[in-house]
């Protein structure tokens, strides 16, 4: 065995170095072969606590640098723990599915090629310096120090009635309940007939009704029907990014209807000379659009940084991308110098890898401004987003719609034409972006949009 080899050695190098150790983590030392302790990452700067996914390793298998060890839930979306040592696995300290794991905790123990991994089968928690899992309840004695007198057996309760000789159902029996335990059990639907109650004198009390509530099979009103789900980090973390930034960006919109009659030629034009190379989308014409808006009105193209307003030079458009775990918004970087079917091809990769989730940190933290469009659902004519911080603006992009719109006949007349449009909206943080600016850089993108051609200029 290796322990008291490795326990001279740690004590002989202590005693040299005339460095006094505690003999406990001299033996922990020589209790096991030279190992690394892998600690969950952080994968965002964001990032205070990870679940685990599927491990990719299992114990005894070697790893090389860059391969994947485990994927590990962020704050922002499902990621692959690329390690960059090479090794063995020899323990998993932390399965598939356990949540909340703090950055820095360990989670699983390499060592190196020809080490014995059965050495750390009982290698715990404790022994990495973690947490140790909590001991189990202690049971009770099943023996009873003495024989229990069996109770009386209560004698049967008369149904009650009221003066008109009706009979009470159990929640006409106000004596046995509060006003307001009555009214819950209403709201929640919970049938108090057979509900015994805790409260002074067999009262049924708030708590009673609750815990009845939150039984199996409990509801027998189709209002008190409820499933809770658990929220996911990515979902805690939106909804505390929204939330900051609605309490802490004075949001104001601007909306505009743009005429996309051209757009769409134009578009179906390239598309059709594409011979299969690339398929683009409104969408990516927008893209384009808000970069030459943005070039024209750098100021929208800013961000708040704790009393600074930094403007940036290059123009990086996050696109919001729905997920089974929620919103995520990878950028196109350098959407300014990026033709049409360069911006289309990005934001099909990244929407494919945000869904899947394989975005790295890089591909989905910054950009300078945002665009969530919701025009591929006919019914969503018009909406309002919410801006991403630390960005000061995100434009919300409706369907398109044919309008009915005056025209001039060749005979002095006024006619009618139908014309395609959307309704876009601008959300601007007042603190950066001053009105009039953001009506300035509408006002652009409404040109560029309406007459695409100057995309080529």
């Amino acid at each position: 065995m290796l322990a008291p080899v490795l326990r001279r050695q740690v004590l002989h190098k202590c005693r040299t170095a005339r460095v006094v150790i505690p003999y406990s983590l001299a033996r922990w030392y020589a209790s096991y072969p030279p190992h690394t302790v892998v600690k969950m990452p952080a994968l965002s700067p964001t990032m205070t606590a990870g679940n685990i996914g599927a491990w990719q390793k299992k114990p005894g298998d070697t790893i090389a640098p860059g391969e994947v060890l485990v994927e590990i839930e962020t704050d922002k979306a499902q990621m692959d723990f690329e390690f960059q040592e090479e090794g063995v696995l020899a323990k998993i300290l932390k399965e598939t599915g356990e949540k909340d794991i703090p950055v820095g905790n360990p989670i699983a123990v390499l060592v190196e090629e020809g080490t014995d991994v059965s050495a750390f089968e009982g290698f715990t928690l404790k022994d990495a310096g973690g947490e140790a899992a909590p001991p189990p309840p202690k049971e009770e004695s099943s023996k009873p120090s003495s024989t229990p007198t069996p109770a009386p057996t209560p004698a049967p309760e008369p149904e009650e009635t009221d003066s008109t000789g009706k009979l009470q159902t159990s929640l006409d029996r106000e004596p046995n309940m509060s006003a307001a335990t009555k009214r819950l059990a209403i709201e929640k639907g919970v049938n108090l007939d057979g509900l015994k109650g805790t409260g002074s004198g067999g009262k049924i009390t708030e708590e009673d009704v609750k815990k009845a509530a939150s039984a199996p099979g409990a509801g027998a009103a189709a209002g008190a029907l409820y499933e809770d789900v658990p929220t996911s980090a990515m979902r805690k973390t939106i909804a505390n990014r929204l939330k900051e930034s609605v309490s802490e960006n004075p949001h104001y919109f601007v909306s505009a209807n743009l005429s996309v009659s051209k757009l769409l030629k134009l578009r179906q034009a390239l598309n059709s000379t594409a011979n299969g190379k690339y398929k683009l989308s409104v969408n990516d014409f927008l893209i384009k659009a808000m970069a030459v808006a943005c070039m024209k009105v750098p100021t929208v193209n800013s961000s708040w940084r704790d009393g600074v307003i930094r403007q940036f030079k290059t123009v990086d458009v996050s696109v919001a991308v729905a997920t089974p775990s929620g919103l995520i918004t990878p950028i196109v970087k350098g959407v300014e110098g990026k033709g049409l079917e360069s911006i289309s091809a990005a934001v099909k990769e990244l929407a494919k890898k945000a869904r899947d989730n394989k975005l790295t940190p890089e591909e989905y933290q910054g950009g300078s401004i945002s665009i969530s469009n919701m025009g591929m659902n006919p019914a969503v004519e018009r909406f309002t987003a919410i801006i991403n911080p630390p960005q000061a603006a995100i434009l919300a992009v409706g369907t398109t719609q044919k309008v009915a719109v005056p025209v001039e006949n060749e005979d002095g007349t006024t006619g009618v034409a139908w014309e395609d449009q959307i309704v876009v909206t601008a959300s601007f943080d007042h603190k950066v972006i001053d009105g009039a600016v953001g009506a300035e850089w509408m006002r652009e993108l409404k040109k560029v949009v309406e007459n695409p051609l100057e995309f080529l200029l």
